[in-house]
């Protein structure tokens, strides 16, 4: 499976912007896929995931209310809407899918995606 990410970009605080994780292969629905995020100087961290048909998610109690998961098996696509941006979800955005394991432990991903940058100034 390989992951191409897109949709980042600056914006203003209180903006919104959709990413984007194009997969391909046959077997995209297969996997659950989940979105981290590394700030500079900072760990990668847990952002949000979704089960293979999209009837779970969940995400960091940080974007909660503000962000949300989906995705278009028939596309092969995931996405990742946020709203009410706020600078400090400044950060390059990942994907990435996994077959098993837990959806929060980044060593449980097997593929990702080469990220998206979203700077959000103030």
């Amino acid at each position: 499976v390989q992951l191409q990410a897109s949709g980042g970009g600056l914006v203003q605080a209180g903006d919104s912007l959709r990413l984007s994780c194009a997969a391909s292969g046959r077997t995209f629905s297969t996997y659950g896929m989940g979105w981290f995020r590394q700030a500079p100087g900072k760990e990668r961290e847990f952002v949000s995931a979704i089960n293979w048909s999209g009837s779970i998610t969940n995400y960091v109690d940080s974007v909660k209310g503000r962000f949300t998961i989906s995705r278009d098996n028939a596309k092969n696509t995931v996405y990742l809407q946020m709203n009410s941006l706020k600078p400090e979800d400044t950060a390059v955005y990942y994907c990435a899918a996994r077959r098993g394991g837990s959806y929060r432990s980044i060593s449980d991903y097997d593929y990702w995606g080469q990220g998206t940058l979203v700077t959000v100034s103030s």
